[in-house]
């Protein structure tokens, strides 16, 4: 049947074939009045439908009978009668017009609504995405339905779901199985793949707003006007709405929320613009500054978190530090009665994804770069990285006569003692120390500037002489001075684990010499952090200092968890690589900054699929690791965010529930102000949230 529709309609793109179909068939129940499709439907259905009375003997005689009259009636020796030329025509027609229309919507999400459609995207790709923001699972297959925080509706009534989580039914249907080599079998989900790999820890109940857990498709019937049930559809809510005629009991409209009234008070911050202040370090745009402070503070937010840039401060010459426009804004905060949160940023800003500005290290240093490139991380092919400085330098004296540790020490110094009277009144409080690219304690292995793209694992950075010297050193004490070279086969920035020797399945970072290189290479992440924060904590004493970690969460769920390992986390499937980075922060009394990794983008889910990712897994390890030595945790949203399901995941990962213990996080930085987080609707959106982390009632608890 198929085929002879496509005969009729003529050659289409392969994407809409079965839509094609579906117009020829409703232009034949329009068009078509001499009964064909209906006798075709009968004989389709049974003889039963047509003659309920009629004995089974007589069926097969009336049988023939039926085929003949259809023959007859279709023109002759069984051949379905040919279209008129003007009804194929008009088809094409119509099939243009919609194939317009479509384009038009699908231009639309993309510019406005932020669906990440594919180019050839169809109706089902639209209709995938909007049922994801409806709070829907969709599989790549098409299998649909709801996230397992949604529950069936009480037992008689039509209406009425209930979002405890006490009454959710849980049942877990598993993803296709994975089909890349050098992939671990077996598929499991987020929840049973951690509590695999991390007996004992906790995991919390899942969120309304979590569409990565799964569950079952609750499902009422449809009931036509005659009250014969028709069909059965699944359910995510309690809501009840006509369409077409009949009666749909139970489609959405609105998702439960949680009540945060009476939880734990958790400071909100507001990071600010990169540009707020300039090269020149003054203050950029002093008054639409000062209108934006007070309307934050109109709403009670807490303070606000700034930058305060190496490459501006101490641009032209080493120990000639420029603080300027950090003495104004930092007067304009106190008189706003605001806090603050300080970034002692030691590395560059441009280059990487999200970047809009360009502020350099300083100048003295690129000039001391030039001669000795050295100083800068460098890969396999000997592409240097001058985003910051290589950590083979920290106690090498090669910075005018001072080491990188030295240099660090005394900038911090410096701005303590230029800020001593906001110290001791308590406006700043809290200082980040940036410990490696984009102020996080990790290797530069993925710059996008020599080419690495999302979901490539990156490279070793560790070839630079002095991060060398380093190796040939261990390699010697170890007794085996010919490892003291850095992994040949590793791939390169866009690979993918099983396209590598070293990070497929039983590959050589299990080996004896794997072992070695990791453990050294992540001890030099570990050193270099225990430095600066040990001088940061003498620098800074009586006030909260915080250490930023990522969150490499892709390839997490292969077994060599490769992307984690060239960035520096020793963390494969069988070692915890998150403790001895806790327990070194804890020794200097510093929290850990991480990011909540909201992962509420729907358009990313396949993408998170086919890089073996698990936001949620990788978050509630760290904050686990965290826990465990009971040090602080402060968090920042990852991602744009100015919507309700995004500020509810945020919530639900601050203050995390039935938590027995009752943590929650330090304090949450919102990144960034903008234009865009002041439109109306977007500022009213924020300071629900602001108030909501602050443990206070909102007039509108639902979405």
């Amino acid at each position: 049947m198929a085929t002879s529709m496509q005969k009729l309609v003529g050659v289409s793109q392969e994407d809409d074939e079965e839509e094609m179909e579906m117009d020829v068939k409703e232009e034949d129940d329009e068009d078509e009045e001499n009964g064909e499709k209906q006798i075709a439907a009968q004989m389709m259905i049974g003889v039963d439908e047509v003659m309920p009375s009629t004995s089974s003997s007589d069926q097969f005689q009336y049988q023939p009978q039926l085929q003949e009259q259809v023959s007859n009636q279709s023109g002759g020796g069984g051949a379905r009668r040919s279209r008129p030329l003007e009804e194929k025509e008009r088809t094409k027609l119509r099939e243009r017009h919609r194939r317009a229309i479509t384009a038009r919507i699908l231009a639309g999400l993309r510019r406005h609504g932020n669906y990440n459609l594919r180019v050839r995207a169809d109706i089902n790709d639209v209709i995938a995405a909007l049922a994801r923001e409806a709070g829907w699972v969709v599989l790549p297959d098409g299998t649909t339905f709801p996230s397992r925080s949604q529950s069936s509706p009480a037992a008689g009534t039509s209406a009425g779901m209930t979002s405890s989580s006490s009454q959710m039914v849980s049942q877990q249907i598993p993803p296709p199985p994975a089909t890349l080599q050098g992939v671990s079998s077996g598929y499991r989900t987020t929840v049973e793949y951690n509590a695999c790999r991390m007996k004992g820890v906790f995991m919390p109940t899942p969120s309304h707003y979590d569409l990565s857990s799964t569950a079952p498709a609750q499902s009422l019937g449809v009931v036509a006007d005659g009250g014969e049930q028709t069909e059965r559809l699944p359910l995510i809510a309690g809501s009840t709405q006509v369409i077409n005629d009949k009666q749909i009991i139970g489609l959405p409209t609105k998702l439960p929320e949680r009540d945060f009234a009476g939880t734990p008070y958790v400071p909100v911050y507001v990071m600010l613009p990169v540009r707020v202040i300039n090269m020149k370090c003054e203050l950029a745009d002093p008054d639409g500054l000062l209108k934006q402070l007070r309307v934050l503070k109109s709403i009670n937010v807490d303070g606000v978190m700034v930058d305060c840039w190496w490459g501006i401060v101490e641009a032209h010459a080493p120990q000639e530090y420029n603080w300027n426009g950090y003495q104004r804004l930092f007067q304009m905060v106190r008189e706003l009665k605001l806090k603050l949160q300080v970034v002692m940023s030691f590395h560059e800003c441009g280059g990487n994804v999200g970047d809009d500005v360009c502020i350099p290290l300083p100048h003295w240093v690129a000039e001391i770069g030039r001669s000795n490139p050295e100083i800068f991380f460098t890969d396999r092919e000997g592409r240097r990285n001058p985003e910051c400085l290589s950590w083979g330098i920290d106690k090498e004296r090669v910075l005018r006569g001072r080491t990188a540790v030295e240099v660090y020490f005394d900038y911090m110094r410096s701005f303590r003692v230029e800020f001593d009277e906001f110290f001791e009144d308590g406006i700043i409080s809290m200082v980040e120390v940036g410990l490696g690219p984009c102020g996080e304690l990790r290797y530069p292995s993925c710059p996008v500037k020599h080419g690495w793209r999302y979901p490539g694992i990156g490279e070793f950075q560790c070839y630079d002489q002095y991060m060398l010297k380093s190796l040939r050193k261990a390699a010697e004490m170890r007794g085996h001075s010919f490892w003291a070279r850095g992994p040949d086969n590793a791939g390169s920035y866009n690979s993918q684990p099983h396209e590598t020797g070293f990070f497929c399945d039983g590959g050589g970072y299990d080996g004896y010499y794997g072992r070695f290189f990791l453990n050294w290479y992540s001890q030099v992440l570990l050193n270099h952090g225990d430095r600066v924060l040990s001088l940061a904590k003498l620098a800074f004493d009586g006030t909260c200092i915080t250490a930023k970690l990522p969150g490499i969460h892709w390839w997490y769920k292969a077994a060599s968890h490769a992307a984690e390992l060239t960035a520096g986390y020793y963390n494969p499937c069988n070692r915890d690589g998150y403790t001895a980075i806790a327990t070194m922060l804890q020794k200097h009394g510093a929290a850990l900054s991480f990011s909540c990794a909201e992962h509420h983008i729907l358009e990313q889910q396949d993408h998170l699929r086919e890089a073996l990712a698990d936001p949620r897994g990788l978050v509630w390890q760290v904050l686990n690791a965290a826990w465990d030595v009971s040090i602080p945790i402060a968090s920042e949203n990852a991602f744009l965010c100015h919507d309700r399901v995004g500020y509810n995941k945020i919530l639900d990962n601050v203050k995390p529930v039935n938590d027995p213990d009752g943590r929650h996080f330090s304090s949450f930085t919102y990144h960034r102000l903008s234009p865009l987080l002041m439109e109306r609707q977007n500022f009213m959106e924020f300071e629900r949230f602001v108030k909501r982390m602050h443990g206070e009632a909102v007039l509108d608890p639902q979405v």
